[in-house]
């Protein structure tokens, strides 16, 4: 009898810690939402360039198969990326 009483309470504190874990795993999930929903709002940036230097980017773009604004956007994250290795 000791014995299942042993393996109910055993039973009921597993079931609390699943409980938990399955909390955190929805707060987990719900922030990583929000995250990727902040990344998806994009801003507009107002951006004046030299015709010569729009022309590169228009060509460099193109060979890419992106846009103009994709290839800055692009440009501009690699910078990001490059900047926080070093």
């Amino acid at each position: 009898m000791d014995k299942n009483l042993d393996l109910e309470k055993q039973e009921q504190e597993l079931q609390k810690r699943l409980d938990r874990l399955e909390a955190i795993e929805a707060e987990i999930k719900d922030r990583e939402k929000k995250l990727k929903e902040k990344e998806k709002a994009k801003k507009q940036v107002l951006l004046r360039l030299a015709p010569t230097l729009w022309q590169e980017l228009a060509r460099w773009a193109e060979e890419d198969y992106r846009s103009i604004n994709g290839q800055i956007e692009f440009l501009l994250a690699e910078a990001v990326r490059r900047r926080k290795k070093s």
